[in-house]
């Protein structure tokens, strides 16, 4: 009788795939993966605090996800979770039904392991959570939870949203993989809204596979989001993933802001551009001169004009329960006319049309996700100038984690692209993902 040998147990930091393989192998892993997960958190959680709440009962359940445990961003509704939006106001609210994006992820088998952190509905008021390489610093925002959780080896995955830069600023400050999908490839039912016409649902894990498995399973419309957009629909074989590009053509954007970056980032870019030139990539310098000079002063104008629509009778019903931060910016918005609305949309649309001439040639963008590390303190989150173009379109974009600077924090990469050309990026992303051959490993948030 041959002697059967155990598989060794999935490891702190594993990706969705590598756990869906390794489940595969041995069914027995995915019945005690979850606890094991919840059995970490727990230990590590009291100095991160990625977490408003954790789920009870994380047995595994049937699906193409059974045993992955995913993190829900505490914006997106749960029905037997609290759902606290980052405000005191709905400290004890739990909803009535799930957000369509759970409901799909439960149908699927995965476990929904606890809801992350959030600043104040998702919009700069930061919460307690911490970088998890150095908690003196901010782990970055809105989804500051959920890029750490994911970080710490906490899940392997889990959900953001973005409506600046909060799913690729916190991915490249926390060294994981972030990514915001097309404007309207996932309804965004159930989740709290900051500005309707640039809110995204998107995911935060180990690998470019990971995300693209996510995206495959996760697109949809719904009617109850009228901003939906269908992509074209495909699949991820969980042995090969997605399907590398061979040897993409990569554009180079700086934008002005780039003597803003830090020397470190600034060396980093440069390093990458050389090391992905050497693997047979073509990169070719691409000014963007137009869209520069437009989107931040229109998604600006844009977030702050619906926002204020959405928050201005909260603020009156509730002034001593929300932030300065929030009150501040409502007044901002106030302050935009219905012809400087009107104008951003236009121009929104303007340059969202105008990138597939742009980037005619050329299969992705290559920029960066932020200025540099992440920032010391938690009272700001970061700078989203980096991140909002590719918003302010509605683009698809990934952020790599590539290195690290002179603090010992992540430093990362941005690969962006044509609007609802999602599965292109991700090509692309994979591509650049393997030459650069980069992982950062798991932060020493326990040390």
């Amino acid at each position: 009788m041959t002697e059967q040998r155990a598989l060794p147990a999935p490891k702190a930091g594993a990706g969705v795939l590598d756990l869906l393989r390794q489940f595969r192998a041995d069914p027995s892993a995915s019945e005690t993966y979850a606890a094991d997960c919840l059995a970490r958190t727990k230990l590590i959680e009291p100095r991160l605090k990625a977490f408003e709440h954790l789920a009870r009962d994380v047995a595994p359940h049937r699906g193409p996800l059974a045993g992955i445990p995913v993190a829900i961003k505490d914006i997106i509704a749960t029905h037997d979770m609290p759902t606290t939006n980052g405000s005191p106001i709905y400290r004890d609210h739990v909803p009535a039904a799930d957000a369509w994006v759970v409901e799909r992820l439960r149908n699927l088998g995965a476990t929904i392991f606890g809801k992350t952190v959030s600043t104040e509905f998702a919009w700069r008021h930061p919460g307690p959570t911490v970088n998890p390489w150095n908690v003196a610093h901010t782990p970055g925002g809105s989804s500051s939870g959920s890029a750490a959780a994911v970080a710490a080896g906490l899940v392997p995955l889990a959900l953001g949203s973005q409506t600046l830069g909060s799913v690729i600023r916190p991915a490249a400050f926390n060294g994981v993989v972030g990514f915001k999908p097309s404007f309207g490839a996932i309804p965004r039912v159930g989740v709290h809204p900051l500005s309707p016409s640039l809110d995204h649902v998107g995911f935060f894990a180990r690998r470019v596979d990971d995300v693209a498995l996510a995206l495959s399973l996760l697109v949809g419309t719904n009617d109850g989001d009228i901003h939906g957009r269908p992509l074209p629909s495909f699949e991820i074989d969980i042995d090969e993933g997605v399907i590398a590009m061979d040897k993409p053509r990569l554009a180079i954007v700086r934008f002005a802001k780039w003597e803003r970056a830090e020397p470190e980032q600034q060396a980093l870019f440069g390093a990458v551009i050389d090391k992905l030139r050497s693997a047979g990539a073509v990169l070719e310098v691409l000014e963007l001169s137009a869209l520069d000079a437009v989107n931040w002063t229109a998604i600006n104008t844009i977030m702050l004009s619906e926002a204020t629509v959405i928050f201005s009778d909260l603020i009156a019903r509730y002034p001593d329960r929300v932030s300065d931060v929030l009150k501040s910016h409502v007044e901002s918005g106030k302050g935009k006319s219905a012809m400087d609305y009107l104008i951003a949309k236009a121009v929104q649309e303007e340059r969202r049309a105008a990138l597939d001439t742009e980037l005619e040639g050329f299969d992705a963008v290559l920029t960066l996700p932020a200025f540099g590390e992440a920032p010391q303190g938690l009272h700001w989150t970061g700078d989203a100038e980096y991140c909002a173009p590719w918003t302010f379109l509605g683009a698809p974009a990934v952020s790599l984690p590539a290195g690290f600077g002179r603090n010992g924090l992540p430093l990362g990469i941005q690969i962006a692209g044509r609007y609802r050309e999602d599965v292109r990026v991700l090509r692309a992303a994979k591509w650049v993902e393997s030459a650069l051959a980069f992982d950062p490993g798991l932060p020493p948030i326990l040390d």
